[in-house]
């Protein structure tokens, strides 16, 4: 039997076949998941509505698949039911001597060679002394197999006892993903580390990887990119992050420094509006916002993703620190919303966490700024007073879209972002309070 992409939501009519979950001759359990799909930026899976077996797999990784199109095909298990009669019953004994077995039977059909490949895996036993195969389809014996199941202690649930798949679910692990690379590839637990690659191998562009090529590629062509870079001095922002660290943890909240350059950011969105922008192409007009939705990029394993800090001018820190770490998690595993991915205005990414002090961030399009932060380091640092000191020091690395900001107009916005970070109680206090 065929079976056609379902509905994926959203009123979408076409997704990109990421990858397949499942291969021929694979056998599956109703809802269990056939293939990755991808609209936009969200990944999701698509369930299977039938037990049965895979026979073949119509589509190809990395090519677009539209609502109703076939992608793969099937047998049931009645399918399969049908195509396997079930044993014969073996003769009742008469009396005390042996009988003569007929033909049928498993002694008489399987020969020793079968017996060594495993199809008599699973022999049951009957009170009158014949060996028989418990009635099962070959997906279920297959799967018994892999599984290192013996049929016979397995109760079926099918018509006179038949072994049907959803028999062996307790003996089920969890499904690990079908990997396409190379067998001598490590796998890979840790879902938030990065895909370095694989020497000698080609690796297609698809999925996630794919749309943030042609996202990479659209911004440069079309944005004028200029990069302006400060150095902030972040040590009263430090001490501040200690002194509220531990009872926002006890609260539930992981406080970071990315927190803190996402509310100095909306501050200074709010200083220098021209930055808050975009800027629309065919009319001719530069779309300044009030609303402040900043981005920031995540590294997941399938790719740079840009979840959204929806209002972050009217969020405390601990709001903001909350929102970051679910939208991160949300990203690497993978659960993101599409409605969490879009309306950005501004976008912060970081790679301070990797071990980078400057970037030079291609913008998000069609955004006109970005906001780059490097790791924090303990520098020497005079003061006001011309005293040298140990200061904790961060570089920012702008990237403008130099037709909307200006040199001078960016250089504004980066004190800005400075100043906040520089006085980080400000972040602390209502907009009212002179923030």
């Amino acid at each position: 039997m065929d079976f056609s992409l379902p509905p994926v939501g959203e009123g979408l009519l076409e997704v990109e076949l990421v990858r397949w979950l499942v291969r021929p001759g694979d056998a599956i359990a109703r809802g269990q998941a056939m293939a990755e799909v991808m609209s936009d930026k969200a990944s999701m899976e698509v369930p299977s509505p039938f037990a049965g077996t895979i026979t073949e797999l119509a589509a190809t990784p990395g090519t677009k698949v539209k609502v109703g199109q076939v992608i793969l095909s099937y047998n049931t298990v009645d399918d399969e039911a049908k195509a396997e009669p079930l044993p014969p019953t073996p003769f009742p004994k008469k009396g005390g001597g042996d009988e003569p077995k007929p033909e049928g039977t498993a002694s008489s059909v399987l020969s020793p060679s079968l017996l060594r490949e495993g199809v008599g895996e699973g022999l049951s036993s009957r009170s009158n002394g014949a060996t028989t195969l418990p009635p099962a389809a070959p997906s279920v014996r297959t799967l018994a197999r892999k599984l290192g199941v013996d049929l016979s202690h397995v109760r079926g649930s099918g018509q006179h006892g038949r072994i049907l798949l959803d028999d062996l679910t307790p003996y089920l692990a969890p499904r690990p993903n079908l990997d396409t690379r190379p067998a001598s590839a490590p796998n890979k637990t840790d879902t938030s580390k990065l895909d370095f690659g694989i020497a000698g191998t080609r690796q297609k562009l698809i999925g996630l990887r794919r749309r943030i090529a042609e996202h990479m590629v659209e911004s440069k062509k079309h944005i004028p990119h200029y990069s302006y870079i400060d150095e902030c001095d972040l040590t009263d922002a430090v001490k501040l992050r200690n002194q509220l660290r531990e009872p926002l943890a006890e609260a539930g909240v992981k406080l970071t420094y990315l927190a803190f350059f996402v509310k100095a950011v909306a501050r200074a969105l709010k200083e220098v509006p021209i930055v808050n922008s975009t800027y629309d192409e065919t009319a001719g007009e530069v779309v300044l916002y009030d609303k402040y939705h900043i981005g920031v990029a995540v590294a997941a394993p399938s790719g740079l993703m840009v979840p959204v800090v929806k209002d972050a001018d009217k969020k405390d820190l601990a709001t903001i620190a909350t929102d970051i770490e679910r939208l991160g998690n949300d990203a690497k595993t993978g659960k993101i919303k599409i409605d969490d991915l879009r309306g950005g205005t501004f976008t912060v990414t970081s790679v301070g966490g990797i071990g980078g002090l400057i970037s030079t961030p291609i913008i998000n399009h069609p955004e006109v700024g970005i906001m780059g932060v490097g790791k924090v380091v303990k520098r020497p640092l005079y003061d006001s007073n011309g005293v040298l000191k140990p200061s904790d020091i961060v570089y920012l690395s702008f990237s403008f879209d130099h037709r909307v900001v200006d040199g001078a107009v960016g250089a504004a916005f980066g004190n800005a972002v400075v100043r906040y970070l520089q006085t980080p109680a400000m972040l602390l206090l209502p907009e009212t309070f002179g923030g």
